[in-house]
Parts: structure tokens; sequence; C-alpha cells
């Protein structure tokens, strides 16, 4: 069920993004008079799920949903129309109108992704607000992985600065030491103030994944609220509402420490301590190979942490959805320049559709829904704006040299820069989902 909800909302909200998206080409092209032929959700090769037309312009929904299209007369675009481009020009065509409008008219789909993005975390900050766990309230320290370990990091650990500079929100601690190239972070172990240099060499196991560090959490209360489809717990008669209090007779102050105990009990058969109605009872199962009990606890942040809600009212929440925007998109451009450096090997964490989707939260959670949709608007502008040919920054990047140089590029070329561009676009789409299965196959 998990996997069918994640797979509803990535559709849902690619649909949202490629609607906002040619809506905004298809806006600019009437705008300038210029006439939109068809207006596509999905690609619609050899036949469409549905089609209607009303005045000029045929409206559908395709059948590979890898985006969506509007089909500008005159233009030469991924249809590859190339009839219609042997005819002499008409007024209402892409090549017959001025450089800057047809400029304004390629650029359309970023700038409403850009907007749409901006109204999303406007809307967001003004319904919920922003909840956030203080740094200075993750009062039991932290949890570190292989690679914080590497780095001289420690469980325990509290972290009081990076680079000797406070940062807020402990979400943010991560990213700030990936996409600002930190040198250093200071923690507080046992009562002294320590300084970890950060080498780039960490970088590339962020990237990949490996989170250096989590908040750490006290084990209790642990409240059986669910199961997941193979429960060996279920099996062995643990019942939703049970606590957990101890495994083997070992109280655990940590859920790490807890978790540490099942991996080094894979497959090994123990007892759970549990409290049942104010009863106490000892119920023996086998760990499974995961190192899992087959229970789900319910837990959150909320439950251990002190955490700090910031409410916006209408007209607060503008400025801030604003202004929330662009730092996200600041921060994209940052991730995304690591893509190109031979140091992070970021290339090698490139996603495909099974990324994205593992983005979207295995319950149905609207703020979770539209923060997710709004960065991915975001990245769906970035990526669109590239100098790639069959991108829109393809067309802008042939449409600024028109407007510098004065001439204009032959359409036998932007025919040829089309197809080179449509090549390097499936090889990316190609590497990136080869990724995905990869990464699976690994797992």
């Amino acid at each position: 069920m998990a996997v069918l909800i994640r797979i509803l909302q990535f559709f849902v909200s690619l649909s949202i993004l490629v609607i906002i998206h040619e809506l905004g080409h298809f806006l600019m092209a009437k705008v300038f008079k210029t006439r939109v032929e068809k207006f596509y959700l999905f690609f619609d090769a050899w036949f469409s799920i549905f089609r209607f037309r009303r005045g000029e312009t045929e409206y559908g929904m395709g059948w590979i949903p890898l985006g969506g299209y509007v089909k500008i007369a005159g233009m030469i675009d991924e249809s590859m129309d190339m009839e219609q481009m042997k005819k002499p020009p008409q007024p209402w065509e892409f090549r017959s109108k001025k450089a800057w409008q047809r400029l304004l008219i390629m650029t359309g789909g970023v700038i409403f992704n850009f907007l749409l993005a901006l109204f999303i975390y406007v809307a967001i900050l003004f319904v919920w607000g922003k909840t956030y766990l203080p740094t200075e309230n993750a009062v039991y320290g932290i949890v570190t992985d292989s690679t914080g370990h590497a780095m001289g990091l420690r469980n325990g650990d509290k972290i009081l600065s990076v680079d000797n500079q406070y940062i807020e929100n402990f979400d943010d601690i991560l990213k700030d030491i990936i996409l600002n190239k930190r040198s250093s972070i200071q923690v507080e172990r046992n009562g002294q103030k320590v300084s970890i240099p950060i080498s780039d060499d960490y970088v590339p196991n962020l990237l990949k994944g490996r989170g250096a560090f989590e908040v750490r959490s006290p084990f209790g209360p642990f409240v059986v609220k669910d199961y997941p489809k193979n429960s060996p717990a279920k099996d062995a008669g643990v019942l939703k509402g049970d606590e957990l209090t101890g495994i083997d007779s070992i109280t655990f102050s940590y859920y790490d420490e807890f978790q540490s105990y099942l991996k080094k009990n894979i497959n090994k058969t123990v007892i759970l301590q549990i409290i049942r109605n104010g009863e106490r009872l000892d119920i023996p199962m086998q760990v499974t190979a995961e190192g899992k009990l087959g229970v789900l606890a319910g837990r959150s942040p909320s439950m251990y942490f002190e955490m700090k809600t910031l409410r916006y009212g209408f007209f607060e929440s503008i400025p801030a959805g604003i202004s929330r925007g662009f730092r996200e998109m600041g921060d994209y451009l940052k991730q995304f320049r690591l893509i190109f450096s031979k140091d992070t090997k970021a290339y090698e964490s490139l996603g495909g559709f099974i990324t994205i989707g593992s983005i979207f939260p295995a319950e149905w959670d609207w703020q979770s829904f539209w923060n997710v949709t709004a960065f991915l608007s975001i990245i769906l502008a970035v990526m669109n704006i590239l100098p790639i040919p069959a991108l829109d920054g393809g067309h802008v990047m042939f449409l600024l040299f028109e407007v510098v140089t004065g001439r204009k590029p032959s359409d036998k070329f932007l025919e040829y820069a089309q197809i080179a561009g449509m090549i390097i676009l499936f090889s990316l789409l190609i590497f990136a989902n080869g990724n995905d299965i990869i990464r699976l196959i690994r797992k």
C-alpha cells in the first residue's frame, strides 16, 4: 500500500507540474497571437487516452507519462513536424514572431514553474506554518553512522555550531555542510567543546545518502501502533497497544541502542518484555534477517523534543514564502553544481523515477505532498532552462544568439540540434533510472 500511495502522489504531482509548465508556454503564445495546435499532458505516441478540440487547439492526455507538450505552429520541437516548416511562414506562426516574443514564449514554462513553487510555499506557511527542531533542543545529541564516525563524530555528541556559526534548524546542518563547503563542526562531548575538521573526502558519501548523523532520541515510550505486511512480532502474539520495555531483560536508554541490539541478534530468538493492560509479559520471537521485530511504533520527534512552530498571517506568509522559494532555488543550484565536480562524484547519486517517487511519504500527507511538489517545480524549472537542445533552455540559447548576432540559425541546423538534444535527454534518462535499478539490486 505504501508503494501505491507514493506512486499516486508522484503522478498527481507530475501532472500538476506538467500542466502548469505547458500552460506557461500556452498563455505566452496566446499573448503574442501565436497558434497552439496541441496541448497534451504526457506524450501521445500512436494514440492518446482522450482528446478533444476547442477552437484551434487539440487538448488531450497521452499514455507515456514522461512529461507533456504544447505544439506551437511554426516551431521545430519534439514532434519533428518538418512538413509545416517547408511552407511559407504565416503571421500566426512562432517563426514569424520577433525574437524577444519568441524568447518569452519559450521561457513561459520555466517562469510558471517557479511562480507555482512560490505560490505553494506561501500557501504552506499560511496554512501550516513551519515546525522544526531547534539545534539547541536536540538534548540527547546525535547518532552517527560509519561516515560520521570516520569524520570524528560520536554517538551522544551535541552539535553546537558549524564553522563556529550556530544553525537554528537541526535539519539544515547536513545541508549546510554539503552545500557551503564547511571546514569544521563544533560539538559538546563529555562536557567539553570539541572542534572536528570536515574533509572533502566525506562529501561523496554524504551525497550517496550516508547521512553521517541524525538526532538521537530516547527508546521509550515504545507503544505498538501497527504492523508491516509480514510481522514476526504479530505472529508471536504481540498486540497493538502493547508497550515494549526491553529485550532479554535488557533496558535501553536510546533508540539506537535498541536497533544495535537487534542487528547483533539477526535470525536469533529474543524475549520481548511487554506491558499489556498493566501486566508484564515475556514473548519469545525471532528477529528478522534485516534486524527487525516487525512492529510500527508511530514515533515522531514531537514525542521527545520541544519543537518550534512559526505561524504566519496571510500578509506575513507572502514575503516569507517568496523568500523560502528563492532560498530553495539557491540551494538547488548549489546541489546542481556538485554534479559536475569530479571530486564529489555526485553524478553517482543521480536518480530517476524511483528516486523521485521515494521522496514522497508512505502515507498521504498534504503538507508533505505540497512541499515535495514545490521543490520538484523548482527542479523542473532549473532543468528546463539548461542550454541543451530540445529543452526550453536550448531554444533560449539559440534565440539569444539571434538577438546578439542578428542572424537566425537555419531550420536544418535547428532540426539537427533538436535530434541531438533528444539523444542527450534520453541518455540522461537511461543513466538516472539505471542508477535507480543498480541501487535496488545492491540492497
